[in-house]
């Protein structure tokens, strides 16, 4: 057995000196798009509502695109924004519809994530409607670390310096440790 340390465990070392320095999953944001509006739209609207216990909302198109059939104004996809229990929960099934498996290069320079579901039949609990059809899902994952606030409130608002933004190898790090994801 050798005695080198991995990046991970440097990292998890750190989180164990300083507490303020773990992340923590702020928010998972889950969409569906079809690029069209209608009865479709809002069957899919209530399924994001059954699959996450939260009421999703419908997005509308910011330009207008021809080729598509797409006009600004338009309803074209439905979203949702988990935070707390509900984000774990929800995150805890969309990992199991993935299989744990996670590319490195969908996490982006803050240490974000983001993945796809090619089939919401593959969650846990959900059932196949065949008014729907097969349709996938995009799931954002943004983790932070305490003290991000300060970017957000309105008195003294002030900057995040880098030092204390999320790395890509913290949010592996976390990510393996809690969830039990592989990355490849």
């Amino acid at each position: 057995m050798s005695s080198e340390k991995t990046y991970s465990d440097e990292v998890i070392e750190a989180w164990n000196k300083n507490p303020m320095m773990i992340p923590r999953i702020r928010k998972v944001t889950v969409n569906i798009s079809i690029g069209q509006g209608g009865e479709k739209l809002v069957r899919i609207q209530d399924l994001l509502t059954q699959l996450t216990g939260q009421r999703a909302s419908l997005r509308v198109a910011k330009k207008t695109i021809r080729p598509f059939g797409i006009r600004k104004g338009e309803n074209i996809a439905t979203m949702v924004t988990l935070r707390g229990e509900k984000a774990d929960a929800f995150l805890r099934k969309a990992l199991e519809a993935v299989g744990y498996r996670l590319k490195r290069s969908s996490i982006d320079a803050f240490g974000n994530i983001s993945f796809g579901i090619s089939e919401y039949i593959l969650l846990p609990g959900a059932k196949y409607d065949p008014e729907i059809g097969i349709i996938g899902m995009d799931v954002a994952v943004t983790i932070e670390r305490p003290g991000y606030r300060v970017e957000r409130k309105r008195i003294k608002r002030s900057r995040i310096p880098l030092r204390h933004r999320v790395k890509p190898e913290e949010t592996i790090a976390l990510l393996t440790r809690d969830y039990g994801v592989t990355f490849v």
